[in-house]
């Protein structure tokens, strides 16, 4: 935040993005700013009176770095401190909040004298007495206030600043123009894709890009801020004139070169669309609804079910994002129903339009939480009608300066807590009344309405996760989106530090059915499809291969092994793109299909033209010999029909009734549960209704006992996973988890393991100790050592970065160019994720390997200008034609020559290749030679010009 600060938080300067984002420093002379305001120690006062040195440490050289700079270049600004706001009473450890809170603000009194800097005091005069509330801001969700509570902050504010206070009688009309202005200045402070402006994915289109957008964009600002002082005057303003003479941004040329597979200028509709979808024999596939038939329906990106049974899509259009000039963003989530029964949607209802890029959403008993980075947003139908009326922010702070990388593909656990996957790149800073969360580089989180609490549920070295699934017994699955992985979460899932990242864990996917990306994730668990398949997982594929991949899941030992089963859906419409599948309530399975000609940050540009922002559709897949489902009634159902719904075979039907419980009166549902599992015999049913009592938050501590004396693995799983979230109600928990930490399967003691972490250590080690004592195996032995490093205060066990050049490369120089070549390959979103670390390609998805190939091996001039240019169409790569429709990367605004050099001459002595060494100078000579070429080589130009 400013030079030295790190010595003030070493633990947060542990990670730094790669990138020229401006400075505060540099934003602050970009604006001119006279007057700072700076708002500190809430997050700080969780630290307790141990931190308040440090606090007040770094408080001082803030002060004295800032007085130091002339942002308006004129003189030093003022600075005034403001204190935090005090907490309501609901909030959780409301005494220890205030004695905190109290604590912190006595520091900024105490530096402000000491300093002669203004001070604005919050707390002290939002404070109400805990029988009165607590404070006279209302935080619904514990941190953001609510637009009352904004209102007090700004009259204190005011008061204290300028020593006035109430309404003007524009004020109403101020605050729009203010709202206005914000909406804009957002766009610039913190740009959507920010990595692609500022970042290490800069180059080759956002240098192009940019620079005007920022231009542009910055006088819709200065307009914007006329325009609130014209309020002020009573005068009146045109902002349209005034934003017609900011000036065109340049056109964009598209670098796309249709020829086929992946991707066509030419759209299919209705038959001939279908026409182009194949499905597993025994299967077919319908067009539920499409944009010919409702316009809204562009880029649909995340699908789900309500407890109604009716279809709810969020829809993308302003993807990847805002441009300045060109209307504000209008993304969607939209309601369908089939009325007649004829497996099409005839009605549409818009729950909500007027959003940015809603990336996940989740129904829950609540509202519906959607993603709109960097907040996440409650949004609620407060009068039945099936739209929204309010929107409330709940946690703000997530990162989306890759826009694809952003809080997505939502998905709720057993209890109605929510996942949320988030990709490389980003740096989430959260505030919630429990303190800040913060996760970097991927990863999940987990947030649960009915307690209003957020946690980094995993953090792992994973470049774009996009969906996340939860078999018969609760445990999760996710995918890679970039790579080619699908993985079991559990594993994963102990507490690590801040910006260190737990050991991964075993692919579960067959090396020879490996394609990316992949988006969408579901178990198949539906009476309308074969028995054998039950239990299956099915994922999306939208690149290279676009369909449905189907794999068996089988246990193996402390986990899984997945078996390739089938393509339940494959394409040959380059355009369909699937992204999101669920199963309906009668049994069939509904799939969205972004379609799109263009997909991908780094091939083509942000804003080329061919990137589609009005077709979108839904399909439904059905078997041809069974009958559909009879959807049973969830909403609106009685307590005891709707316990009676939790013996359904279908998982869906489980997961819609456990919502709608979760709606219902607690006393009510907690003491019809227990009559109802008294009544079971099976043990799954009595583990639905543990899930049900966590939920609604009256967990059956006496089933939840039970159930970890199961005589079935994966109902003591199950319940020790319940225990991890509510061992503040579970006296014993403890001792719970000591016992299962003996338990005789892996699953079982790793579970426990991976829980503890989450606990002090005194009481978290010996439990962990005891599992890693147990027999291990290739499924529990890293994750289990992890978790006991971490909590002896060691470092995670690093893998070995000591890379060696091939003996055959004995100049001390090549060799040193195959070292560097190797760290470049492996960098995420470069050469590996397409070709994969052994250089094997990934032929399904349409990606060659790099082994034994004339390209890498031949010419090294023809080799070096397709890795500067790119490559776009046509390859016959060791025998067979490869389509080229996703362009190789253009890595020469990425990487300077002896970057090229090297990771060539580490390609090129990799994989069995033994190939000369590539120098620097070749690259400058071949980047000279070329510095014309516009866009992505083709196969013919490389060969005709040489």
């Amino acid at each position: 935040a400013f030079p030295g600060a790190a010595k003030f938080r070493p633990d947060f300067a542990i990670h730094a993005g790669a990138g020229f984002y401006p400075s505060e420093d540099q934003w602050l002379s970009i604006l001119k700013a006279d007057t700072v305001l700076g708002f500190f120690g809430f997050n700080e006062s969780f630290d307790g009176e141990a931190g308040l040195a440090p606090f007040k440490g770094e408080l001082k050289a803030w002060i004295n770095h800032t007085r130091t700079q002339k942002y308006n270049d004129k003189a030093s600004p003022e600075i005034v401190l403001v204190t935090p706001i005090s907490p309501e009473s609901w909030v959780e450890n409301y005494d220890e909040r205030v004695e905190a809170l109290t604590l912190y603000t006595t520091a900024m009194k105490e530096v402000a004298v000491e300093e002669k800097v203004a001070l604005v005091n919050l707390f002290d005069s939002t404070l109400l007495s805990k029988e009165k509330g607590g404070s006279t801001v209302k935080t619904p969700y514990g941190v953001v206030p609510a637009s009352e509570g904004c209102e007090v902050i700004a009259n204190e504010l005011m008061k204290q600043l300028f020593g006035k206070e109430g309404k003007s009688p524009s004020s109403d009309k101020i605050f729009a123009a203010v709202e206005v202005k914000n909406w804009q200045w957002m766009n610039d402070y913190r740009m959507p894709n920010g990595v692609h402006v500022y970042g290490r994915r800069n180059a080759p289109f956002g240098r192009e890009n940019y620079p005007p957008e920022i231009k542009k964009n910055r006088l819709m600002t200065e307009n914007r801020d006329q325009a609130i002082w014209a309020v002020v005057e009573g005068k009146s303003f045109d902002l349209v004139a005034a934003d017609a003479k900011t000036g065109e941004l340049p056109p964009v040329e598209t670098n796309y070169k249709p020829s086929g597979k992946n991707g066509s200028i030419e759209y299919k509709y209705g038959q001939d669309a279908l026409d182009a979808l194949t499905v597993a024999e025994g299967f077919e596939i319908e067009l539920f609804a499409d944009e010919k038939t409702f316009k809204n329906l562009a880029n649909p990106v995340q699908i789900a079910f309500d407890n109604k049974g009716r279809l709810w899509v969020a829809t993308m259009p302003s993807y990847p994002h805002y441009r300045p000039g060109e209307g504000y963003p209008n993304d969607k989530i939209l309601i369908y129903e089939d009325t007649d029964g004829d497996g099409k949607a005839d009605k549409e209802t818009v729950f909500v339009e007027n959003i940015s890029l809603p990336m996940g959403f989740e129904i829950t008993e609540q509202g519906v939480f959607v993603s709109q980075a960097p907040h996440l947003v409650l949004m609620k139908d407060t009068d039945g009608d099936d739209r929204c009326d309010t929107q409330e922010v709940v946690v703000t702070g997530f990162d989306h300066h890759d826009t694809h990388h952003a809080i997505s593909a939502f998905c709720a656990d057993p209890s109605g807590s929510f996942i949320m996957s988030e990709g490389v790149f980003l740096h989430s800073n959260t505030e919630t009344m429990r303190g800040a969360v913060r996760g970097v580089n991927g990863g999940f989180y987990r947030y649960t309405p009915r307690n209003k609490r957020l946690e980094r549920k995993v953090q792992v070295p994973i470049p774009n996760p996009w969906g996340v699934a939860y078999d018969k017994w609760g445990q999760d699955f996710f995918l890679h989106t970039s790579g080619t992985k699908v993985n079991w979460m559990m594993p994963v899932s102990h507490k690590a530090p801040y910006g260190n990242q737990n050991p991964g864990t075993i692919d579960l996917i067959d090396g020879g059915q490996r394609v990316r990306p992949t988006s969408g994730i579901e178990f198949l668990s539906s009476s309308h499809f074969p028995e054998e398949m039950q239990g299956d997982l099915l994922y999306c594929n939208n690149i290279g291969f676009l369909g449905i991949k189907q794999h068996k899941v089988e246990e193996d030992g402390t986990g899984y092994n997945l078996t390739y089963r089938q393509d339940l859906l494959v394409s040959k419409d380059g355009n369909f793109r699937p992204v999101d599948l669920e199963f309906a309530p009668d049994g069939s399975l509904y799939v969205a299909d972004w379609h799109n000609v263009l997909i991908g940050h780094m091939q083509h540009n942000a804003r080329d033209p061919l990137r589609d922002h009005v077709h979108g559709r839904i399909y439904r897949i059905k078997t041809k010999d069974r009958a559909l489902v009879k959807p049973v009634q969830v909403a609106g159902a009685s307590i005891e029909a709707l316990l009676e719904n939790l013996k359904a075979k279908e998982y869906r039907v489980r997961y819609r009734t456990r919502r709608e419980l979760r709606g219902r009166n607690a006393d009510e549902v907690a003491a019809a549960t227990k009559a109802w599992v008294a009544k079971q015999s099976g043990e799954h049913a009595q583990l639905e209704a543990l899930w049900v009592t966590w939920g609604i938050g009256q967990l059956d501590q006496d089933l939840l006992k039970t159930l970890l004396k199961s005589d079935d693995h994966r109902v003591r799983s199950a319940a020790v996973k319940c225990l991890r979230y509510n061992t503040d109600e579970v006296s014993d928990a403890a001792e719970l988890f000591l016992t299962a930490a003996g338990d005789e399967h892996g699953r079982v003691r790793m579970e426990s393991a991976v829980a503890a972490s989450w606990l002090e250590k005194s009481v978290a080690l010996p439990i962990a100790e005891k599992a890693v004592s147990m027999p291990l195996d290739n499924w529990s032995e890293n994750p289990l050592k992890s978790v006991v490093n971490r909590l002896k205060g060691a470092k995670a066990p690093e893998p070995s970065k000591k890379v060696r050049a091939p003996k055959h490369l004995k100049d001390k120089v090549a060799a040193k160019l195959f070292v560097k070549g190797h760290e470049i390959y492996h960098r995420e979103g470069y050469c590996g994720t397409c070709h994969q670390d052994n250089g094997g390609g990934l032929p399904n998805a349409g990606f060659p390997p790099l082994s034994g190939t004339k390209w890498v091996n031949g010419d090294p001039e023809i080799f070096a200008k397709m890795v500067l240019h790119g490559l776009y169409g046509p390859i016959t790569v060791k025998g067979v034609e490869y389509p080229g429709q996703v362009p190789m990367t253009q890595f020469g605004g990425l990487l300077n020559d002896e970057e090229v050099a090297a990771v060539m001459t580490f390609v090129r002595n990799s994989f069995n290749n033994r190939s000369a060494a590539v120098t620097p100078e070749l690259i400058k000579k071949v980047r000279a030679d070329n510095k014309d070429k516009q866009g992505l080589w083709t196969v013919e130009e490389l060969l005709k010009k040489n």
